[in-house]
Protein backbone atom coordinates (compact mmCIF):
# COMPACT_ATOMS: atom_id res chain seq x y z
CA UNK A 1 0.00 0.00 0.00
CA UNK A 2 1.56 3.34 -1.07
CA UNK A 3 2.31 6.06 1.44
CA UNK A 4 -0.08 8.65 -0.13
CA UNK A 5 -2.92 6.12 -0.07
CA UNK A 6 -2.22 5.33 3.60
CA UNK A 7 -2.26 9.06 4.37
CA UNK A 8 -5.60 9.58 2.61
CA UNK A 9 -7.09 6.60 4.43
CA UNK A 10 -5.84 8.00 7.72
CA UNK A 11 -7.48 11.39 7.05
CA UNK A 12 -10.73 9.70 6.04
CA UNK A 13 -10.63 7.55 9.16
CA UNK A 14 -10.08 10.54 11.46
CA UNK A 15 -13.00 12.35 9.81
CA UNK A 16 -15.32 9.37 10.20
CA UNK A 17 -14.25 8.82 13.79
CA UNK A 18 -14.78 12.45 14.83
CA UNK A 19 -18.07 12.56 12.96
CA UNK A 20 -19.27 9.50 14.83
CA UNK A 21 -18.18 11.09 18.11
CA UNK A 22 -20.15 14.23 17.31
CA UNK A 23 -23.25 12.21 16.40
CA UNK A 24 -23.11 10.21 19.63
CA UNK A 25 -22.58 13.17 21.93
CA UNK A 26 -26.32 13.62 22.38
CA UNK A 27 -26.73 10.18 23.93
CA UNK A 28 -24.59 10.93 26.96
CA UNK A 29 -20.93 11.26 27.78
CA UNK A 30 -18.38 8.51 27.62
CA UNK A 31 -16.52 7.61 30.82
CA UNK A 32 -13.34 9.62 31.40
CA UNK A 33 -10.06 8.28 30.10
CA UNK A 34 -6.44 9.14 29.40
CA UNK A 35 -5.53 11.61 26.62
CA UNK A 36 -5.38 9.99 23.22
CA UNK A 37 -3.30 10.50 20.11
CA UNK A 38 -4.87 11.24 16.73
CA UNK A 39 -5.83 8.16 14.75
CA UNK A 40 -4.29 5.54 17.08
CA UNK A 41 -5.89 6.77 20.28
CA UNK A 42 -4.53 4.91 23.33
CA UNK A 43 -3.16 1.85 21.53
CA UNK A 44 0.49 2.48 22.36
CA UNK A 45 -0.35 3.06 26.02
CA UNK A 46 -1.52 -0.54 26.44
CA UNK A 47 1.97 -2.01 26.27
CA UNK A 48 2.70 -5.73 26.50
CA UNK A 49 0.57 -6.18 29.63
CA UNK A 50 -2.73 -4.38 28.98
CA UNK A 51 -4.27 -5.61 32.24
CA UNK A 52 -1.58 -3.77 34.19
CA UNK A 53 -1.71 -0.65 32.02
CA UNK A 54 -5.46 -0.17 32.33
CA UNK A 55 -5.29 -0.97 36.06
CA UNK A 56 -2.83 1.91 36.47
CA UNK A 57 -5.11 4.23 34.45
CA UNK A 58 -8.13 3.30 36.57
CA UNK A 59 -6.41 4.76 39.64
CA UNK A 60 -6.59 8.13 37.92
CA UNK A 61 -9.79 7.90 35.88
CA UNK A 62 -11.96 5.75 38.11
CA UNK A 63 -13.67 2.34 38.13
CA UNK A 64 -15.18 2.90 34.69
CA UNK A 65 -13.12 4.58 32.01
CA UNK A 66 -12.97 4.73 28.23
CA UNK A 67 -10.15 4.23 25.77
CA UNK A 68 -9.93 4.82 22.06
CA UNK A 69 -8.19 1.95 20.32
CA UNK A 70 -7.94 2.99 16.71
CA UNK A 71 -11.50 2.93 15.44
CA UNK A 72 -12.83 1.08 18.47
CA UNK A 73 -14.24 2.44 21.69
CA UNK A 74 -13.32 0.39 24.73
CA UNK A 75 -14.74 0.67 28.22
CA UNK A 76 -12.76 -0.78 31.13
CA UNK A 77 -14.41 -1.71 34.44
CA UNK A 78 -12.22 -2.09 37.51
CA UNK A 79 -14.35 -2.32 40.66
CA UNK A 80 -16.74 -4.93 42.10
CA UNK A 81 -19.67 -2.50 42.16
CA UNK A 82 -19.23 -1.49 38.53
CA UNK A 83 -18.64 -5.10 37.48
CA UNK A 84 -21.91 -6.07 39.17
CA UNK A 85 -23.81 -3.37 37.29
CA UNK A 86 -22.27 -4.45 33.99
CA UNK A 87 -22.48 -8.22 34.37
CA UNK A 88 -25.72 -8.47 36.35
CA UNK A 89 -27.88 -5.36 35.98
CA UNK A 90 -27.09 -4.98 32.27
CA UNK A 91 -26.27 -8.61 31.58
CA UNK A 92 -28.53 -8.95 28.53
CA UNK A 93 -27.09 -5.87 26.82
CA UNK A 94 -23.51 -6.98 27.57
CA UNK A 95 -23.72 -10.72 26.93
CA UNK A 96 -21.97 -10.70 23.56
CA UNK A 97 -18.20 -11.08 23.44
CA UNK A 98 -15.45 -9.31 21.60
CA UNK A 99 -12.85 -11.49 19.93
CA UNK A 100 -9.49 -10.78 18.38
CA UNK A 101 -8.70 -11.32 14.72
CA UNK A 102 -6.77 -14.62 15.17
CA UNK A 103 -9.99 -16.25 16.37
CA UNK A 104 -11.41 -15.75 12.89
CA UNK A 105 -9.18 -18.60 11.71
CA UNK A 106 -11.39 -21.41 10.40
CA UNK A 107 -14.35 -19.17 11.36
CA UNK A 108 -13.90 -20.28 14.95
CA UNK A 109 -15.67 -17.11 16.10
CA UNK A 110 -18.83 -18.32 14.33
CA UNK A 111 -18.85 -21.82 15.88
CA UNK A 112 -17.26 -21.47 19.31
CA UNK A 113 -19.49 -21.58 22.38
CA UNK A 114 -17.00 -19.18 23.96
CA UNK A 115 -17.27 -16.46 21.32
CA UNK A 116 -20.62 -16.58 19.52
CA UNK A 117 -23.29 -14.22 20.91
CA UNK A 118 -26.26 -15.56 22.89
CA UNK A 119 -28.72 -17.15 20.48
CA UNK A 120 -30.75 -20.32 20.06
CA UNK A 121 -27.65 -22.04 18.68
CA UNK A 122 -25.50 -20.83 21.56
CA UNK A 123 -28.05 -22.13 24.07
CA UNK A 124 -28.11 -25.45 22.21
CA UNK A 125 -24.31 -25.74 22.39
CA UNK A 126 -24.22 -24.87 26.08
CA UNK A 127 -26.96 -27.39 26.83
CA UNK A 128 -25.05 -30.00 24.84
CA UNK A 129 -21.84 -29.28 26.72
CA UNK A 130 -23.56 -29.56 30.09
CA UNK A 131 -25.45 -32.70 29.15
CA UNK A 132 -22.42 -34.56 27.80
CA UNK A 133 -19.67 -33.46 30.19
CA UNK A 134 -20.21 -30.77 32.80
CA UNK A 135 -23.29 -31.84 34.73
CA UNK A 136 -22.67 -32.94 38.36
CA UNK A 137 -23.60 -36.51 37.40
CA UNK A 138 -21.11 -36.61 34.53
CA UNK A 139 -18.35 -35.06 36.62
CA UNK A 140 -18.91 -37.69 39.30
CA UNK A 141 -18.89 -40.42 36.64
CA UNK A 142 -15.37 -39.49 35.50
CA UNK A 143 -13.99 -39.09 39.03
CA UNK A 144 -12.04 -42.35 38.62
CA UNK A 145 -10.44 -40.89 35.51
CA UNK A 146 -9.22 -37.80 37.33
CA UNK A 147 -7.89 -39.98 40.13
CA UNK A 148 -5.96 -42.18 37.69
CA UNK A 149 -4.35 -39.22 35.94
CA UNK A 150 -3.36 -37.60 39.22
CA UNK A 151 -1.79 -40.89 40.36
CA UNK A 152 0.20 -40.99 37.11
CA UNK A 153 1.43 -37.45 37.76
CA UNK A 154 2.54 -38.37 41.28
CA UNK A 155 4.37 -41.41 39.87
CA UNK A 156 6.22 -39.25 37.34
CA UNK A 157 7.13 -36.68 40.00
CA UNK A 158 8.43 -39.50 42.19
CA UNK A 159 10.85 -40.51 39.44
CA UNK A 160 12.30 -36.98 39.44
CA UNK A 161 12.37 -37.12 43.23
CA UNK A 162 14.46 -40.31 43.24
CA UNK A 163 16.91 -38.77 40.76
CA UNK A 164 17.04 -35.48 42.65
CA UNK A 165 16.12 -33.58 39.48
CA UNK A 166 13.84 -30.61 38.91
CA UNK A 167 10.63 -31.17 37.01
CA UNK A 168 9.12 -28.67 34.59
CA UNK A 169 5.86 -28.09 36.44
CA UNK A 170 4.22 -26.17 33.61
CA UNK A 171 4.51 -29.08 31.20
CA UNK A 172 3.76 -31.77 33.77
CA UNK A 173 0.61 -30.01 34.92
CA UNK A 174 -0.42 -29.38 31.34
CA UNK A 175 -0.04 -33.06 30.43
CA UNK A 176 -2.17 -34.07 33.42
CA UNK A 177 -4.93 -31.60 32.57
CA UNK A 178 -4.74 -32.48 28.88
CA UNK A 179 -5.06 -36.21 29.51
CA UNK A 180 -8.00 -35.75 31.86
CA UNK A 181 -9.80 -33.91 29.06
CA UNK A 182 -8.63 -36.23 26.27
CA UNK A 183 -9.80 -39.32 28.15
CA UNK A 184 -13.17 -37.77 28.93
CA UNK A 185 -13.61 -36.76 25.29
CA UNK A 186 -11.79 -39.46 23.33
CA UNK A 187 -10.94 -42.27 25.79
CA UNK A 188 -7.23 -41.95 25.12
CA UNK A 189 -4.11 -40.15 26.38
CA UNK A 190 -3.05 -37.53 23.87
CA UNK A 191 0.00 -36.43 25.83
CA UNK A 192 2.91 -38.08 27.62
CA UNK A 193 5.46 -36.85 30.12
CA UNK A 194 8.43 -37.83 27.94
CA UNK A 195 10.50 -34.80 27.00
CA UNK A 196 10.99 -35.94 23.42
CA UNK A 197 7.33 -36.80 22.88
CA UNK A 198 5.33 -35.36 20.02
CA UNK A 199 2.63 -34.59 22.58
CA UNK A 200 4.52 -31.40 23.34
CA UNK A 201 3.25 -30.19 19.98
CA UNK A 202 -0.18 -30.05 21.61
CA UNK A 203 1.21 -28.02 24.48
CA UNK A 204 2.95 -25.60 22.16
CA UNK A 205 -0.06 -25.30 19.83
CA UNK A 206 -2.58 -24.66 22.61
CA UNK A 207 -0.39 -22.28 24.62
CA UNK A 208 0.71 -20.35 21.53
CA UNK A 209 -2.89 -20.10 20.29
CA UNK A 210 -3.96 -18.62 23.64
CA UNK A 211 -1.02 -16.21 23.61
CA UNK A 212 -1.48 -14.79 20.12
CA UNK A 213 -5.27 -14.70 20.42
CA UNK A 214 -5.09 -12.48 23.48
CA UNK A 215 -2.60 -9.91 22.25
CA UNK A 216 -3.63 -6.55 20.76
CA UNK A 217 -3.88 -6.75 17.00
CA UNK A 218 -3.80 -4.06 14.31
CA UNK A 219 -6.70 -5.72 12.48
CA UNK A 220 -8.90 -5.33 15.55
CA UNK A 221 -8.14 -1.64 15.95
CA UNK A 222 -8.43 -0.87 12.24
CA UNK A 223 -10.84 -3.35 10.62
CA UNK A 224 -10.10 -2.02 7.12
CA UNK A 225 -6.54 -3.36 7.59
CA UNK A 226 -7.70 -6.77 8.79
CA UNK A 227 -7.28 -8.48 5.42
CA UNK A 228 -3.54 -7.66 5.46
CA UNK A 229 -2.91 -9.62 8.68
CA UNK A 230 -0.01 -7.25 9.33
CA UNK A 231 1.27 -9.08 12.41
CA UNK A 232 0.75 -12.52 10.92
CA UNK A 233 -1.24 -13.59 13.99
CA UNK A 234 -4.20 -14.97 12.03
CA UNK A 235 -1.81 -17.02 9.92
CA UNK A 236 -0.17 -18.38 13.06
CA UNK A 237 -3.56 -19.13 14.61
CA UNK A 238 -4.60 -20.92 11.43
CA UNK A 239 -1.54 -23.17 11.65
CA UNK A 240 -2.24 -23.98 15.31
CA UNK A 241 -5.93 -24.74 14.77
CA UNK A 242 -5.19 -26.71 11.60
CA UNK A 243 -2.78 -28.91 13.55
CA UNK A 244 -5.39 -29.58 16.24
CA UNK A 245 -8.26 -30.08 13.78
CA UNK A 246 -6.18 -32.63 11.88
CA UNK A 247 -5.88 -34.74 15.02
CA UNK A 248 -9.57 -34.33 15.86
CA UNK A 249 -10.54 -35.42 12.35
CA UNK A 250 -8.41 -38.55 12.65
CA UNK A 251 -10.26 -39.53 15.80
CA UNK A 252 -13.64 -38.76 14.27
CA UNK A 253 -12.88 -40.85 11.19
CA UNK A 254 -11.57 -43.76 13.27
CA UNK A 255 -14.59 -43.64 15.55
CA UNK A 256 -17.00 -43.54 12.62
CA UNK A 257 -15.28 -46.55 11.04
CA UNK A 258 -15.44 -48.41 14.34
CA UNK A 259 -19.14 -47.65 14.74
CA UNK A 260 -19.88 -48.92 11.23
CA UNK A 261 -17.84 -52.10 11.77
CA UNK A 262 -19.42 -52.74 15.14
CA UNK A 263 -22.90 -52.24 13.74
CA UNK A 264 -22.20 -54.83 11.04
CA UNK A 265 -20.40 -57.45 13.16
CA UNK A 266 -21.74 -56.90 16.68
CA UNK A 267 -25.12 -55.20 16.30
CA UNK A 268 -26.19 -56.04 19.84
CA UNK A 269 -22.97 -55.04 21.57
CA UNK A 270 -22.88 -51.72 23.40
CA UNK A 271 -19.79 -49.67 22.62
CA UNK A 272 -17.79 -47.70 25.16
CA UNK A 273 -19.43 -44.32 25.35
CA UNK A 274 -17.37 -41.15 25.74
CA UNK A 275 -18.07 -37.54 24.84
CA UNK A 276 -17.11 -38.04 21.20
CA UNK A 277 -19.65 -40.87 20.88
CA UNK A 278 -22.33 -38.66 22.41
CA UNK A 279 -21.51 -35.82 20.03
CA UNK A 280 -21.54 -38.15 17.02
CA UNK A 281 -24.93 -39.49 18.11
CA UNK A 282 -26.20 -35.93 18.34
CA UNK A 283 -24.88 -35.13 14.87
CA UNK A 284 -26.64 -38.13 13.36
CA UNK A 285 -29.88 -37.19 15.10
CA UNK A 286 -29.79 -33.52 14.12
CA UNK A 287 -27.20 -32.83 11.44
CA UNK A 288 -28.69 -29.46 10.52
CA UNK A 289 -28.16 -28.05 14.01
CA UNK A 290 -24.96 -29.84 15.01
CA UNK A 291 -22.44 -30.78 12.33
CA UNK A 292 -19.07 -32.52 12.24
CA UNK A 293 -17.51 -29.08 11.98
CA UNK A 294 -19.29 -28.07 15.20
CA UNK A 295 -17.77 -31.11 16.91
CA UNK A 296 -14.23 -30.01 16.01
CA UNK A 297 -14.82 -26.47 17.22
CA UNK A 298 -16.33 -27.75 20.50
CA UNK A 299 -13.37 -30.08 21.00
CA UNK A 300 -11.05 -27.13 20.42
CA UNK A 301 -12.90 -25.07 23.04
CA UNK A 302 -12.77 -27.92 25.55
CA UNK A 303 -9.09 -28.69 25.07
CA UNK A 304 -8.06 -25.04 25.27
CA UNK A 305 -10.34 -24.00 28.13
CA UNK A 306 -9.94 -27.24 30.04
CA UNK A 307 -6.16 -27.55 29.93
CA UNK A 308 -4.31 -24.27 29.54
CA UNK A 309 -6.31 -22.30 32.10
CA UNK A 310 -6.30 -25.04 34.74
CA UNK A 311 -2.65 -26.02 34.37
CA UNK A 312 -1.55 -22.37 34.39
CA UNK A 313 -3.50 -21.70 37.61
CA UNK A 314 -1.92 -24.74 39.29
CA UNK A 315 1.54 -23.56 38.28
CA UNK A 316 0.86 -20.15 39.83
CA UNK A 317 -0.37 -21.84 43.02
CA UNK A 318 2.77 -23.99 43.34
CA UNK A 319 4.95 -20.96 42.60
CA UNK A 320 3.31 -18.90 45.34
CA UNK A 321 3.60 -21.77 47.85
CA UNK A 322 7.30 -22.26 47.10
CA UNK A 323 7.81 -18.51 47.54
CA UNK A 324 6.03 -18.73 50.90
CA UNK A 325 7.36 -21.90 52.59
CA UNK A 326 5.33 -21.27 55.75
CA UNK A 327 2.11 -21.39 53.69
CA UNK A 328 3.20 -24.64 52.08
CA UNK A 329 3.98 -26.20 55.47
CA UNK A 330 0.57 -25.13 56.75
CA UNK A 331 -1.16 -26.68 53.74
CA UNK A 332 0.86 -29.89 53.99
CA UNK A 333 0.10 -30.20 57.67
CA UNK A 334 -3.64 -29.94 56.99
CA UNK A 335 -3.55 -32.41 54.11
CA UNK A 336 -1.33 -34.99 55.84
CA UNK A 337 -3.40 -34.83 59.00
CA UNK A 338 -6.61 -35.54 57.07
CA UNK A 339 -5.17 -38.22 54.77
CA UNK A 340 -2.94 -39.99 57.28
CA UNK A 341 0.54 -41.42 56.91
CA UNK A 342 0.26 -43.87 54.02
CA UNK A 343 -2.94 -42.85 52.31
CA UNK A 344 -3.91 -41.48 48.92
CA UNK A 345 -5.79 -38.23 48.42
CA UNK A 346 -9.40 -38.87 47.38
CA UNK A 347 -11.84 -36.32 45.99
CA UNK A 348 -14.03 -37.01 49.03
CA UNK A 349 -11.20 -35.57 51.17
CA UNK A 350 -11.20 -32.18 49.47
CA UNK A 351 -14.16 -30.68 51.43
CA UNK A 352 -12.20 -31.44 54.62
CA UNK A 353 -9.32 -29.18 53.48
CA UNK A 354 -10.43 -25.55 53.99
CA UNK A 355 -6.90 -24.16 53.80
CA UNK A 356 -6.34 -25.86 50.45
CA UNK A 357 -9.56 -24.29 49.17
CA UNK A 358 -8.33 -20.93 50.44
CA UNK A 359 -5.07 -21.44 48.51
CA UNK A 360 -6.99 -22.04 45.28
CA UNK A 361 -9.10 -18.91 45.81
CA UNK A 362 -6.08 -16.79 46.70
CA UNK A 363 -4.28 -17.99 43.58
CA UNK A 364 -7.27 -17.07 41.42
CA UNK A 365 -7.43 -13.66 43.09
CA UNK A 366 -3.80 -12.82 42.37
CA UNK A 367 -3.47 -14.70 39.08
CA UNK A 368 -6.83 -15.01 37.33
CA UNK A 369 -6.47 -17.19 34.24
CA UNK A 370 -8.32 -14.59 32.16
CA UNK A 371 -7.28 -11.16 33.51
CA UNK A 372 -9.66 -9.21 31.26
CA UNK A 373 -13.19 -10.56 30.78
CA UNK A 374 -14.29 -9.41 27.30
CA UNK A 375 -17.83 -8.33 26.50
CA UNK A 376 -19.52 -6.28 23.79
CA UNK A 377 -22.43 -3.87 24.15
CA UNK A 378 -25.32 -4.75 21.86
CA UNK A 379 -27.11 -1.49 22.65
CA UNK A 380 -26.41 1.81 24.39
CA UNK A 381 -26.09 1.28 28.15
CA UNK A 382 -25.77 3.71 31.04
CA UNK A 383 -23.37 2.61 33.80
CA UNK A 384 -22.72 4.92 36.74
CA UNK A 385 -24.20 7.72 34.64
CA UNK A 386 -21.78 7.20 31.74
CA UNK A 387 -22.58 6.02 28.24
CA UNK A 388 -21.35 2.65 27.06
CA UNK A 389 -22.21 2.98 23.35
CA UNK A 390 -23.48 0.19 21.15
CA UNK A 391 -20.70 -2.03 19.77
CA UNK A 392 -18.19 -0.82 22.36
CA UNK A 393 -15.69 -3.34 23.68
CA UNK A 394 -16.17 -3.82 27.41
CA UNK A 395 -13.42 -5.31 29.56
CA UNK A 396 -13.87 -6.26 33.21
CA UNK A 397 -10.40 -6.16 34.72
CA UNK A 398 -10.66 -8.98 37.26
CA UNK A 399 -6.88 -8.80 37.73
CA UNK A 400 -7.21 -5.20 38.96
CA UNK A 401 -10.23 -5.99 41.15
CA UNK A 402 -8.26 -8.78 42.81
CA UNK A 403 -5.45 -6.36 43.69
CA UNK A 404 -7.53 -3.36 44.74
CA UNK A 405 -6.50 -2.08 48.18
CA UNK A 406 -9.99 -0.72 48.79
CA UNK A 407 -11.37 -4.26 48.40
CA UNK A 408 -8.57 -6.40 49.85
CA UNK A 409 -6.22 -5.89 52.79
CA UNK A 410 -2.58 -6.29 51.75
CA UNK A 411 -3.72 -7.08 48.20
CA UNK A 412 -0.24 -7.78 46.80
CA UNK A 413 0.53 -10.47 49.38
CA UNK A 414 -0.28 -14.15 48.99
CA UNK A 415 -2.39 -14.75 52.11
CA UNK A 416 -4.82 -17.69 51.83
CA UNK A 417 -5.85 -17.03 55.43
CA UNK A 418 -8.02 -14.14 54.24
CA UNK A 419 -10.50 -16.70 52.87
CA UNK A 420 -10.71 -18.49 56.20
CA UNK A 421 -11.99 -15.29 57.75
CA UNK A 422 -14.09 -14.05 54.85
CA UNK A 423 -17.00 -15.93 53.33
CA UNK A 424 -16.62 -15.41 49.58
CA UNK A 425 -17.10 -17.68 46.60
CA UNK A 426 -15.88 -17.79 43.00
CA UNK A 427 -19.20 -18.75 41.39
CA UNK A 428 -19.99 -15.31 40.02
CA UNK A 429 -22.11 -13.83 42.80
CA UNK A 430 -19.36 -12.17 44.83
CA UNK A 431 -17.98 -9.59 42.41
CA UNK A 432 -14.83 -9.07 44.43
CA UNK A 433 -13.68 -12.44 43.07
CA UNK A 434 -14.96 -13.44 39.62
CA UNK A 435 -12.10 -15.31 37.91
CA UNK A 436 -14.64 -17.40 35.96
CA UNK A 437 -16.86 -14.45 35.08
CA UNK A 438 -20.49 -14.05 36.05
CA UNK A 439 -23.96 -14.49 34.61
CA UNK A 440 -24.94 -16.62 31.66
CA UNK A 441 -21.54 -16.13 29.99
CA UNK A 442 -19.75 -17.44 33.06
CA UNK A 443 -17.32 -20.29 32.37
CA UNK A 444 -19.39 -23.50 32.58
CA UNK A 445 -16.35 -25.58 33.51
CA UNK A 446 -15.85 -24.04 36.96
CA UNK A 447 -16.73 -27.24 38.86
CA UNK A 448 -14.40 -29.41 36.80
CA UNK A 449 -11.61 -26.84 37.10
CA UNK A 450 -11.95 -26.67 40.89
CA UNK A 451 -12.01 -30.46 41.24
CA UNK A 452 -8.91 -30.88 39.09
CA UNK A 453 -6.93 -28.08 40.73
CA UNK A 454 -7.76 -29.23 44.26
CA UNK A 455 -6.94 -32.89 43.60
CA UNK A 456 -3.63 -32.17 41.87
CA UNK A 457 -2.42 -29.63 44.43
CA UNK A 458 -3.44 -31.79 47.39
CA UNK A 459 -1.65 -34.82 45.94
CA UNK A 460 1.56 -32.94 45.14
CA UNK A 461 1.67 -31.31 48.57
CA UNK A 462 0.82 -34.54 50.38
CA UNK A 463 3.45 -36.68 48.69
CA UNK A 464 6.39 -34.25 48.41
CA UNK A 465 8.18 -31.29 49.85
CA UNK A 466 9.47 -28.83 47.26
CA UNK A 467 12.46 -26.59 46.61
CA UNK A 468 13.87 -24.56 43.74
CA UNK A 469 16.78 -25.87 41.68
CA UNK A 470 20.38 -24.63 41.61
CA UNK A 471 20.15 -22.97 45.00
CA UNK A 472 17.71 -20.26 43.87
CA UNK A 473 16.09 -18.67 46.92
CA UNK A 474 12.29 -18.31 46.85
CA UNK A 475 12.44 -14.53 47.20
CA UNK A 476 14.29 -14.30 43.87
CA UNK A 477 11.81 -16.38 41.89
CA UNK A 478 10.77 -14.79 38.60
CA UNK A 479 7.01 -14.14 38.83
CA UNK A 480 6.64 -12.11 35.63
CA UNK A 481 3.74 -12.79 33.27
CA UNK A 482 3.03 -13.32 29.59
CA UNK A 483 -0.27 -11.78 28.57
CA UNK A 484 -2.65 -13.69 26.31
CA UNK A 485 -6.17 -15.01 26.60
CA UNK A 486 -4.72 -16.60 29.72
CA UNK A 487 -2.06 -15.19 32.00
CA UNK A 488 0.99 -17.43 31.87
CA UNK A 489 4.07 -17.42 34.01
CA UNK A 490 6.81 -16.01 31.77
CA UNK A 491 9.48 -18.32 33.15
CA UNK A 492 8.07 -21.82 33.73
CA UNK A 493 8.36 -23.18 37.24
CA UNK A 494 11.02 -25.87 37.60
CA UNK A 495 11.08 -27.36 41.10
CA UNK A 496 12.79 -30.26 42.83
CA UNK A 497 10.46 -32.68 44.63
CA UNK A 498 11.65 -34.11 47.94
CA UNK A 499 10.13 -37.23 49.46
CA UNK A 500 7.95 -36.29 52.42
CA UNK A 501 9.37 -37.19 55.82
CA UNK A 502 8.00 -40.39 57.34
CA UNK A 503 6.87 -40.41 60.93
CA UNK A 504 8.84 -42.87 63.06
CA UNK A 505 6.89 -44.64 65.77
CA UNK A 506 8.55 -44.57 69.20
Amino acid sequence: MSLPLCFLLAILFVFLTTAKTRRSSGRGSLPPGPPRLPLVGNIFQLGFNPHRSVAAFSKTYGPIMSLKLGKLTAVVISSPETAKEALKTHEHALSARTYNDPLRAFDHHKHSIVWIPPSDHWRFLRKTLTKTLLSPQNLDAIQFLRMRKVEELVSVVNQFCERGEAIDMARALFVTSFNIISNALLSVDLATYESNSSSYEFYDAVVYLMEISGKPNAGDFFPFLRFLDLQGSRKEATLCIERLFRVFQEFIDARMDKRVTQKETEPNEASTIDILDSLLDLTQQNETEFTMNDIKHMLLDLFVAGTDTVSSSMEWAMSELIRKPEKMVKAQSEIRQVIGENGVVQESDIPKLPYLEAIVKETLRLHPAAPLIPRKSESDVQILGFLVPKNAQVFVNVWAIGRDSSVWENPMKFEPERFLLREIDVKGKDFELIPFGSGRRMCPGISMAFKTMSMVLASLLYSFDWKLQNGVVPENMDMSEVFGLTLHKAKPLCAVPIKKPTLISP
